[in-house]
């Protein structure tokens, strides 16, 4: 073995500490990066396969009823590649035993004929049977079936328009179109599911014979959407359509987009975070531990090795540390990944979703450790190798320095020795001083990331479930119906208390800018189901215009005080201009709110509501929520426990679990930082230590002086962490937010504490390990000085 390699392995040996350490911090940066990506390639690859291969639609539509003729019009649409029809129907379904309410969606298919758009996909069972002679057969969305454990063979209840039918389950199955199932954009595969059947059962069943009330449409290559729209819409208008969208605006596809974004922004930023602090690690270790060798390199040039051969000799050094990281971010990142995408089964239903560790991924994590490691160490290498021997074999000339300010100042008396020796280090070397602050701040700002999430979810589900949803059970009707069902509501069993609502599809439009979505008529003054804004202000629909959420005024680019042409997409299909009296700042949804007579008396249809939230009393819930699978109007039930329960089960638990992550890597990097440097400065001031031993001063007295330095720049790092903290979680939220979900950012004083521990007990552990170094410095061959 040459000599060099035998100095290489010494050095690693003497700092296998500090360089396990870094290589924990370099791990955490590619395992984030490897994690985050992986899952990102899994969602991206797996829906852009899976939409292929089943022919997802580009354009979608809803209407109540039109005839199959209409069809041919249909598939004459410029810029429409193929064009197919469909029926659908929301339905309460029942399974025994079970008493959560459960919404049902019915769609109509031909098991003989091909399926040219959205593709149902067998995964088990077979397809069902275009005659039956008893209950109606069913394939089930496997999310559903998973959650309920329902299998081939199970039968369950649904209320199809007003009659109890019996559904057996013939298969399970996937559809591009419900890769993401849920109500409200919440996943819900126990409250949610999807049933197809034999589509003239169900036409039979609904008097929809020779009809359809979907249409799903594939575009030409090169087709305008907008247009294909504006032609679908004028279509369907007449019939009851509501204004088509694209993809965009598809739940599922909007959810899962959103879901890639998320993984994209924390794949990025993070790991070049965690690759920044340890490309400053190994600068400071490195530069620091090749000053503290003059003399070994000054003697390896007396004896004949080159500037490159030593140069190479350190740099060495640097790429073992890196691919030691490398090798436990590789294998951190791969099991990390594929725990991460069988999280996202649980949320997102694909045919194949498995992790695949792309070798792309790989030599970018490798590229770039490999690049921050070696920009952050060549100028400390280059600076010592160009010395001329004689000039490394003596001693770095003293610095010049002047008094401190204190002592200009003449307030010394007041700062014993040990403490003024502390200071009077850090003041004269202010630029590491302020790159270690800045290090041990990062780790408390990355601490605060990963924590911050739980608080955010905590107020989520505080505003969502006590604040806006103050009532127990939501019920909606098949259709709007007078108001004095209200009344009967509010003699329901154990019911306290009810509260009415109206919701209407319309189409909003402003200059050029135009929305699909529903106005929510509310009570007066709401108690049930109320608005209430991120400050947790209630407020209270207007009579005389519309109160819309900030996200949607700022679509449509309106203040208050414009009007807006509402287009009403239902009924007698009334066109409005109504003024924007205000906008509220809420974190679901893009909403238009409207009291409840007022829109009742603009659409001249009556006093109608087609929803209504009612209060129960404690305990007695389950036996409401039986009592309402039997009514013939009622549409969908929701159970706020329920709801909240299967949202804390997926959506809170993920949460928390990427939360939980970032926290250890967070951790990682603040035992890297603070450990690293305590155990430099010990190299570094070891001679001046042990002559104060030898002048009386005690093994206390010693550490005092050497740790005081690392207590203070803690103590200074952690008002900087939690600003960066804050910036850092502030510009992640703002990369996940979409049009229709507001993050809501909120850091408490519990997360900041948190962190602040978390950074002061990284400051002990390396403490007293650098405490033990130092009761064990041998006095006698430190003391040794170069003639």
């Amino acid at each position: 073995m040459k000599t060099l390699n035998k100095k290489l392995l010494r050095g690693i040996t003497l700092m296998w500490s500090q360089a396990l350490t870094i290589a924990l911090v370099v791990a955490s940066a590619v395992a984030g990066f490897i994690t985050s990506f992986s899952a990102y390639d899994a969602l991206s690859w797996s829906r852009d396969l899976y939409y292929a291969d089943s022919r997802f639609a580009d354009v979608f539509a809803t209407l109540k009823r039109a005839p199959l003729t209409l069809e041919r019009q249909l598939q004459e649409i410029v810029g429409a590649a193929h064009v197919e029809t469909s029926q659908a129907q929301v339905v309460p379904v029942n399974i025994p035993n079970v008493v959560d309410p459960i919404v049902g969606l019915l769609l109509g298919m031909d098991p003989l004929l091909p399926q040219r758009l959205n593709k149902v996909n067998l995964r088990l069972g077979r397809m069902i049977a275009t005659r039956h002679t008893g209950a109606m057969e069913a394939l089930v969305s496997e999310g559903f079936a998973v959650a309920r454990k329902l299998a081939p063979g199970d039968r369950v209840n649904a209320l199809i328009n007003g009659k109890r039918e019996e559904l057996l389950i013939v298969g399970i199955a996937l559809s591009p179109e419900y890769i993401f199932a849920g109500l409200g954009g919440s996943p819900d595969q126990r409250g949610f599911g999807v049933f197809w059947v034999d589509k003239r059962a169900l036409a039979s069943a609904y008097n929809m014979e020779g009809a359809f009330n979907q249409v799903a449409v594939r575009l030409s290559p090169g087709a305008s959407e907008g247009a294909v729209i504006d032609q679908l819409d004028r279509l369907l208008k007449r019939y009851g359509g509501n204004t088509a969208h694209g993809r965009d605006l598809q739940m599922s596809h909007a959810m899962l987009s959103s879901e890639i974004t998320q993984q994209r922004v924390m794949g990025t930023v993070l790991p070049t975070i965690f690759l920044g602090v340890a490309a400053f690690l190994l600068n400071v270790v490195l530069g620091r531990q090749i000053a503290t060798q003059r003399g070994q390199i000054a003697a390896l040039k007396a004896l004949g090795y080159d500037n490159l051969a030593i140069g190479w000799h350190y740099l060495k050094l640097v790429l073992i540390i890196v691919a030691l990281g490398l090798a436990l971010g590789l294998a951190l990142g791969t099991v990390m990944g594929k725990f991460f995408v069988g999280m996202y089964e649980e949320s997102f239903r694909f045919p194949d979703m498995h992790f695949r560790l792309r070798p792309d991924l790989v030599l970018v994590a490798v590229g770039v450790a490999l690049t921050a490691a070696v920009l952050a160490t060549v100028n400390a290498i280059y600076a010592v190798v160009i010395l001329a021997p004689a000039e490394a074999m003596r001693a770095p000339s003293p610095g010049i320095f002047k008094p401190m300010l204190i002592e200009r100042w003449g307030w010394q008396k007041w700062f014993s020795p040990a403490l003024r020796m502390v200071l009077r280090t850090m003041t004269r070397r202010p630029l590491r001083t302020s790159l270690t602050v800045f290090g041990i701040a990062m780790s408390m700002a990355i601490v605060v990331t990963g924590s911050f999430m739980r608080d955010s979810v905590a107020v989520l589900m505080e505003t969502q479930f006590r604040q806006v949803l103050r009532g127990d059970v939501v019920v909606a009707l098949l259709e709007a119906t007078p108001a004095n069902v209200l009344y009967a509501a509010g003699k329901l069993p154990y019911v306290t208390a009810v509260e009415g609502a109206r919701s209407v599809s319309v189409r909003l439009v402003h200059d050029n800018h135009n929305w699909h979505g529903i106005i929510m008529g509310k009570a007066p003054q709401p108690e049930l189901q109320r608005i209430v804004n991120l400050e947790r202000q209630f407020f209270t629909a207007p009579q005389d215009g519309l109160l819309l959420t900030d996200r949607l005024a700022t679509k449509l680019h309106l203040h208050v005080g414009d009007r807006v042409r509402v287009e009403v997409q239902e009924g007698e299909r009334a066109v409005l201009e109504l003024p924007v009296t205000g906008t509220v700042q809420e974190m679901l949804g893009m909403n238009a709110y409207i009291e409840r007579a007022s829109l009742n008396n603009l659409l001249r249809e009556g006093d109608l509501v087609n929803s209504f939230t009612l209060a129960v009393e404690p305990g007695f819930e389950p036996e409401l929520l039986q009592r309402l699978q039997g009514l013939s109007r009622v549409g969908v039930v929701i159970s706020k426990s329920t709801m909240a329960k299967n949202i804390e089960d997926v959506t809170v638990g993920n949460l928390l679990m990427v939360s939980s992550v970032l926290t250890a890597f967070a951790i990682v990097i603040a035992v890297g930082v603070v450990y690293n440097n305590a155990r430099i400065a010990l190299a570094e001031r070891a001679w001046e230590l042990a002559s104060l031993r030898v002048l009386g001063f005690t093994r206390t007295e010693v550490s005092a002086i050497l740790l005081g330095e690392l207590a203070i720049e803690i103590t200074l790092a952690m008002p900087l962490g939690m600003l960066l903290g804050y910036l850092l979680a502030a510009g992640i939220v703002s990369g996940i937010q979409t049009d229709d979900f507001y993050f809501p950012f909120v850091i408490t004083p519990a997360t900041y504490a948190f962190a602040a521990i978390c950074v002061a007990l990284a400051g002990m552990v390396s403490a007293f390990i650098v405490r033990q170094r130092v009761d064990g410095l041998d006095m006698v061959s430190v003391l040794k000085t170069r003639e």
